[in-house]
């Protein structure tokens, strides 16, 4: 297991302190994981991404102009995976239909930040009680839900609170509208039926508790996104790969367990190490970490309770049009922080590399 976590009575515990920084430690061994295995990666993309961020004063908070675009190329598709990179949390690879995008800034080219967007956890009691689902009305419009699994900003434009412009970005029209038509006519992968492609819902978690990125965001005036509650404290992440991989060679002969692939019930790895448990005689609260993470709902338009729970079919959206949330975004908080914390200027693309941060072995690896 990742390490952190003491074992006590058969349940993991985590250590005192602050929150978050306990948080971050305990993904600590996670992250130089992952870190590890995108050594190549790093090495083959480094010097070649590090132009598309920003220096600070390159940054002008007054013309900062946002653009959102699916990622759609291999260059894209390498700059969006190595600024996940920098996450203290790693990013999570989401669920079924998965789209990526990536937000630049017009003025100057440089990277503002990314987020994906997938299908969501079927199970999430503090949303699926805020819409107050059955089952099958869930089973129904779940497809009508996007769960942003991916979002944040990098350096020197977080410090300019542009983690809030990126959430904004999510239900902005260009990105509904886009998620609409790429799933038109689509045949989901478990029902096998197609559906209404329309967007309704976009659900997200914080990574670290309680979010100071999703709190107290409108526009025109209409809180954007609602906080429901928190997660439950279980996942996998405490698992290493390695550790994985042995409990699925435990139990991928089990004639009684389901099978070990997406589209096999929700959450195939979570069924998987808790098979796996069991045979070993250990608990399956093993999976409860106890990081509760708060989960928020951002309704894309009029009626989106009622479409949900199957009792009409009319759901008139929101207008959130990219350029409205630009301007709004630069009056409410880019150039007041710029004006209270000049320092961002101060910022070097150099910052953003990674080699520096790999562990020693992969490095010594890298030189033969």
């Amino acid at each position: 297991m990742a390490s952190g976590f003491e074992l006590q009575g058969g349940l993991l515990v985590r250590p005192a302190g602050d929150a978050k920084e306990v948080t971050r430690a305990l993904h600590e061994t996670q992250r130089r994981q992952v870190l590890e295995k995108a050594a190549s990666f790093v090495d083959a993309w480094e010097d070649r991404l590090l132009p598309f961020f920003a220096d600070g004063k390159e940054v002008d908070p007054a013309r900062i102009q946002p653009e959102v675009r699916p990622v759609a190329t291999e260059e894209e598709a390498a700059l969006f995976r190595f600024a996940s990179l920098h996450w203290s949390v790693p990013v999570s690879q989401g669920y079924g239909r998965r789209t990526r995008f990536i937000i630049t800034d017009g003025f100057n080219g440089k990277l503002i930040g990314i987020f994906a967007l997938g299908d969501p956890v079927f199970n999430l009691r503090v949303r699926d009680n805020m819409i107050d689902w059955t089952p099958s009305d869930r089973q129904e419009r779940l497809y009508n839900v996007f769960d942003a699994f991916v979002l944040g900003a990098v350096e020197p434009y977080r410090q300019l609170i542009a983690g809030k412009l990126a959430a904004l970005c999510t239900v902005s029209d260009e990105v509904t509208s886009f998620l609409e038509k790429k799933y038109s006519g689509k045949v989901t992968h478990i029902l096998g039926k197609e559906k209404d492609s329309r967007p309704v819902l976009i659900t997200t978690t914080s990574a670290l508790g309680r979010s100071s990125v999703y709190n107290r965001i409108k526009f025109h005036d209409r809180r954007v996104f609602q906080p429901v509650g928190f997660t439950e404290g279980f996942g996998h992440f405490q698992f290493s790969e390695e550790l994985f991989s042995e409990l699925v060679s435990l139990i991928e002969d089990d004639e009684n367990f389901r099978g070990n692939s997406y589209g096999q019930g929700p959450n195939w790895k979570m069924r998987t190490i808790r098979t796996a448990l069991v045979k070993l005689g250990l608990s399956g609260d093993l999976l409860r970490h106890g990081i509760k993470r708060e989960v928020y709902l951002a309704p894309l338009g009029v009626g989106w309770r009622a479409f949900l729970r199957q009792e009409t079919d009319q759901f008139t959206p929101f207008s959130f049009p990219l350029g409205e949330i630009s301007e709004y975004y630069k009056g409410r908080w880019a150039i007041p922080r710029a004006e209270r914390r000049p320092e961002f200027r101060d910022w070097s693309r150099e910052e953003m590399r990674i080699s520096p941060l790999l562990p020693p072995r992969s490095v010594a690896m890298r030189l033969f």
